[in-house]
């Protein structure tokens, strides 16, 4: 496997301590599970940690945030005007909490959800956010794999603020259970008039998400056609595994 490092050259901020700011993937009840894999991401950088939860309806999931052990307090930023948890805004409450508490890192989980709202926030910090990271070496020093994990890349960064997605099958998760982080209501203020939430149509699955899986089975040109891959679903399902594909990795 080929080893690769870099090393960004931008201007550091100074006499400044590790602080942590976790975005907290939810369905506004429960905490998405690779949320636990990303605070024991977030203690290996030192200093606080806090989390933001926000949506439309998410008290619950606050609550449940609250609870994990490693995460000293959780902002909660509720408004209607967050449903659906849309990159325009959501990154519009994560600059604001940024702005009052100055973090040294924001992370958030290395899905979807994640991967959907940092670029847009780095974009609005003029930073450049780092994916997929699968070792923190130091506060500033990451490791992740590239070219469909065909190669190891060390990374520094000197950005003033580091926004980071975490790959959650590299770090042990956090206990949900046991923590006492304190709670604070965020105020709201969003003007977006560039998007608009309308509905999600998902479709019902017992198997774990494929960036958080610690099984997959993957299936590629050998199947031959679709319906061959209900082979591989049926196996899935029996050893709780997601399923993938060449091309997906």
């Amino acid at each position: 496997m080929m080893l690769h490092t870099v090393r960004r050259l931008v201007s550091p901020a100074l006499g400044r301590y590790a602080s942590t700011l976790i975005l907290v993937e939810h369905n506004g009840s429960d905490v998405n599970p690779a949320t636990l894999n990303t605070v024991t991401a977030a203690k290996k950088l030192g200093g606080p940690v806090h989390a933001l939860v926000a949506g439309d309806a998410c008290q619950e999931a606050a609550a449940a945030a609250a609870k994990i052990v490693g995460v000293d307090k959780v902002f909660v930023a509720e408004s209607a005007a967050l449903k659906g948890q849309i990159a325009e805004a959501v990154s519009a409450v994560l600059l604001d909490v940024q702005s009052k508490n100055n973090y040294s890192h924001i992370l958030a989980n290395g899905t979807v959800f994640g991967k959907n709202i940092l670029p847009r926030l780095g974009a609005k910090l003029d930073v450049a956010p780092i994916s997929d990271i699968i070792e923190i070496k130091s506060e500033n020093t990451f490791v992740r794999t590239i070219y469909a994990g065909n190669a190891i890349q060390t990374l520094e960064s000197v950005d003033p603020i580091k926004l980071i997605t975490i790959r959650g099958t590299a770090f042990e998760a956090a206990d949900p259970e046991g923590g006492s982080a304190t709670t604070e209501a965020v105020d709201v203020v969003i003007n977006n008039d560039k998007s608009k939430w309308l509905e999600a149509k998902l479709s019902k699955s017992d198997r774990p998400e494929l960036a958080a899986a610690k099984v997959v089975i993957s299936g590629g040109r050998g199947l031959k056609n679709g319906e061959n891959f209900e082979m591989l679903y049926t196996l899935a399902d029996k050893m709780g595994a997601a399923v993938g594909a060449p091309e997906l990795q």
